[in-house]
């Protein structure tokens, strides 16, 4: 944990919900006054753009929607990890949701693979949310 250099997220009053239930092994997500559950985070609903929500726990399930591998580091926290996978995952709640595949070669994530949620202490405070194969 404590030699994880790639970049972290900052913690703010409007994640800070979302990064503690990660690190309690929950994904949570926004869920607004209309149902519209949205992330990236947010203050205002996309749909009816009210500011009134709850976090909400999702199923943590997904399909891989795109994705790519990294060949180059972009950051030198990156360097040791390459080649590694980016990818887009679309939650069967409906948001999607940037992470990695983990647990399977590179070569072997295609789109559609069903994933499911797991999630990587890389620090005392910030655990990742990244999904493994179902």
């Amino acid at each position: 944990m404590a030699d994880y250099d790639k970049p972290l997220p900052a913690l703010t009053d409007e994640n800070r919900p979302f990064w503690e239930a990660c690190r309690a092994g929950v994904l949570k997500l926004q869920k607004c006054e209309c149902g519209h559950l949205r992330y990236p985070i947010a203050r205002f609903c996309p749909r009816c753009l009210s500011s009134v929500f709850e976090w909400t726990p999702v199923s943590g399930r997904g399909t891989v929607f795109s994705y790519v591998v990294f060949h180059n580091a972009y950051h030198p926290g990156f360097k040791a990890a390459l080649p590694y996978n980016a990818a887009l995952i679309q939650l069967e709640e409906g948001p999607r949701m940037y992470s990695n595949v983990v647990g399977v070669p590179n070569d072997a994530v295609k789109i559609g693979d069903a994933v499911e949620v797991t999630f990587d202490p890389v620090t005392p405070e910030i655990t990742i949310p990244r999904f493994k194969p179902r």
